[in-house]
């Protein structure tokens, strides 16, 4: 059984037409790997995928992730620029939303919270971060509506920061 993003109403314009700011305000990008999407359409998926995942009987696991990039040497890089860059070290059925408070959301579709220090950690070795704070929650496990598993993802990176960062908190 195929499990995957559900895009409803998404028209991806001619790439060759359009800059690639302009191709990013119709839709999601994918660059080789997992989707990014605007805040609207990640809550969106966040709550069809646990529709699905109520059908179908999989996890859903949702991070919210805080990251300090190392400096390129020409100043620091952008929250789309980084959600660009977690984008190709996830999987095509995944989604990143970049939050306009400067931190990303990550839907990992078909993942326990058993797997998300192995997938924090290999985002930050290959981000190559100076510091980073992640708080998790996971449907069935933490939460079953979308908004609840959200809230409790965002507060528990809020308490990572808090505690001096380069952790990661997972509800139970």
């Amino acid at each position: 059984m195929a499990r995957g993003l559900l895009l409803v109403g998404c028209a991806i314009p001619r790439t060759h037409d359009l800059t690639m700011s302009e191709q990013r305000s119709f839709g999601p990008l994918s660059v080789g790997g997992g989707w990014l999407v605007d805040e609207l359409l990640f809550r969106l998926l966040v709550d069809l995928e646990i529709q699905k995942a109520q059908r179908l009987r999989y996890s859903v696991s949702l991070v919210c992730f805080a990251v300090e990039p190392v400096s390129a040497g020409n100043g620091e890089a952008s929250p789309s620029s980084v959600a660009e860059s977690v984008t190709r070290h996830l999987r095509g059925t995944d989604a990143v939303a970049s939050w306009s408070q400067g931190w990303l959301s990550l839907l990992l579709i078909d993942a326990e919270t058993t797997h998300l220090p192995s997938i924090i950690h290999r985002l930050t070795t290959r981000l190559e971060t100076v510091g980073w704070s992640a708080g998790g929650s996971s449907y069935p496990r933490t939460a079953t509506r979308a908004e609840d598993m959200l809230r409790q993802a965002m507060d528990l990176m809020g308490r990572a920061k808090e505690e001096g960062g380069n952790r990661l908190y997972v509800a139970s």
